[in-house]
């Protein structure tokens, strides 16, 4: 795929554009940071704190916490049950389109990449929704492709008011939007927004982002803050680990990130989750093994949830299917606070009977296929509560 030439530091045209000192500020702090800075005695002060300084989260992510991962899940498991308890939420993502007009050579709805595309009919989207409200979820997480021309605002829209029928909690994860758009979408029923940055380095977000709205960098920063104004409840973040150079600097910057939006917005309900990169269609015809750094190993990963918890008491994180089930469960009795369960990446798929006539490829492949009722009884298992919904309307 040729990449488009535009600065991916730029704005295009009919793009809000917010203030850019929250961007500055966390891309200044994230080139500066550097983790093989921090010892041994800088891990072993953050640990004995009682408040985690923006230093001690520094050294928390750092190479040097390695070899006390023990004590961070400890103390960050600590952490977790004082505030929330035994008490795990369940959710399901639905996907209702993969159209995508962005190049981004480490996902499976590419632009460029021939898979097989599609999105719901009206009825096919009622079926999918009944058929996962039946599990008794509450929770539901709307996604299609980053394709406003296939996927317009207003089609969302419907399928939102569909979806509030029907669930407690309407989340979407969509294309980043304007706030007028954000407003009318939340006025839909929709009241959380999740939008992964994918990489906080500029470089590297312009060599793996070739084409499309995607490529401004700014744009998709700010994402979350306009659907705050727009009038969101809460908003998630992460960054797609892996996919820099360096992944801890990217973890940094996702809690800073974080951390500067609650600034902003004290009352909104800010989540975290913690992909890492999954195989998906066609990969093997990109050079997106040449793109891509080393993997982040489980151990790590953990150790960055932990930090992540740590730093972030109040936050809600997530733990996908992108891990495998051991993993999943051990997460949520540490650090992870939200669980997805039956969960499909393609188009639907929630329904044993499609009514599309080809079915979909899915984004990437996941690793834990348990439905909600084996991940309900795996929690009961490990002495956590299932919840189906962690938020009331209250009129």
């Amino acid at each position: 795929m040729i990449a488009e030439t535009w600065d991916v530091m730029t704005y295009r045209d009919g793009m809000d554009q917010l203030d850019p000192s929250t961007l500055n500020t966390v891309l200044a702090e994230s080139r500066a940071y550097d983790p093989d800075a921090y010892t041994a005695a800088d891990v072993e002060r953050a640990l004995a704190s009682d408040d985690c300084s923006l230093e001690d989260f520094k050294a928390l992510l750092s190479p040097a916490a390695e070899p006390y991962l023990e004590e961070i899940a400890a103390k960050a498991q600590a952490i977790t049950r004082a505030r929330f308890g035994n008490s795990v939420c369940l959710f399901t993502p639905l996907y209702i389109a993969n159209y995508c007009d962005n190049g981004c050579v480490y996902c499976g709805f590419n632009c460029s990449n021939h898979i097989k595309r599609g999105a719901l009919s009206h009825d096919e989207l009622i079926r999918e929704l009944d058929t996962i409200a039946a599990t008794g979820l509450e929770d539901i997480l709307i996604l299609t492709g980053e394709s406003e021309r296939m996927s317009n605002v207003q089609w969302i829209g419907e399928a939102i008011k569909l979806a509030a029928e029907r669930f407690t909690t309407v989340g979407i994860e969509i294309y980043p939007a304007n706030v007028a758009d954000y407003k009318y979408l939340h006025e839909c029923g929709a009241d959380f927004v999740t939008v992964f940055q994918e990489t906080y380095d500029p470089a590297k977000y312009a060599e793996v982002h070739l084409r499309g709205n995607k490529r401004s960098l700014p744009y998709r920063f700010y994402a979350q803050e306009r659907a705050l104004m727009g009038g969101f409840r809460g908003a998630g973040f992460g960054a797609l680990l892996g996919l820099s150079d360096n992944f801890r600097k990217d973890a940094f910057a996702t809690g800073l990130h974080i951390e500067l939006t609650q600034q902003k917005f004290p009352e909104a309900d800010l989540a975290i989750s913690v992909p890492r990169i999954r195989p998906f269609v066609n990969e093997d015809e990109t050079n997106v093994k040449e793109q891509l750094s080393d993997a982040v190993h489980e151990t790590q990963l953990l150790q960055i949830m932990c930090a992540q918890r740590i730093y972030h008491p109040q936050l809600s994180m997530t733990i996908s299917t992108r891990e495998r089930e051991g993993f999943r469960d051990a997460a949520v009795g540490i650090c992870a606070t939200k669980i997805s369960a039956g969960v499909h990446t393609d188009v639907g798929g929630h329904t044993e009977a499609q009514a599309n006539e080809a079915e979909t490829d899915a984004q990437f492949d996941i690793n834990d296929p348990r439905s909600v009722s084996q991940v309900h009884a795996a929690l009961l298992a490990h002495g956590l509560q299932p919840v189906y919904s962690d938020f009331i309307h209250v009129d």
